[in-house]
């Protein structure tokens, strides 16, 4: 697996503390934004943002799917629409596309560790894709 994060050099075959401290320490603004997770096939997982304010894709390569995870709580902070900057660029958000990092980390890790992702998450397809 390769762990990237914009602004860093790329960690061949990280470790679980590693792709914790890389997700925690992300934010929307400064040098550390987004970040990724990839196996040895081409399949990944990416994080935007940071905080309380992340957006997570995965692809997979075998049906050349981008999917947008999304969850059963949506924000009442941030409505349908609302606009993620981050250093990659921006982003239109759903009211239910906003994860905090702590479950971020716990996405990474179901990736990392080819388990099931938990329930309350699911995934649709990611817009424009």
């Amino acid at each position: 697996m390769k762990l990237e994060c914009q602004g860093k050099p790329e960690v061949m075959n990280p470790t679980e503390s590693q792709i914790k401290k890389t997700i925690l320490k992300l934010r929307s603004y400064g040098p550390c934004s987004f970040a990724s997770l990839t196996d040895d096939l081409g399949n990944y997982i990416q994080v935007a943002g940071g905080g309380v304010t992340c957006m997570v894709e995965k692809y997979e390569i075998s049906g050349d799917n981008r999917m947008r995870a999304f969850h059963d709580k949506p924000s009442p902070v941030f409505p349908d629409g609302t606009v993620l900057v981050f250093g990659g660029g921006e982003l239109k958000m759903k009211a239910d596309e906003w994860f905090l990092s702590d479950m971020v980390v716990e996405l990474f890790l179901c990736f990392f560790h080819k388990r099931e992702y938990p329930e309350n998450v699911g995934w649709r397809k990611a817009p424009g894709f």
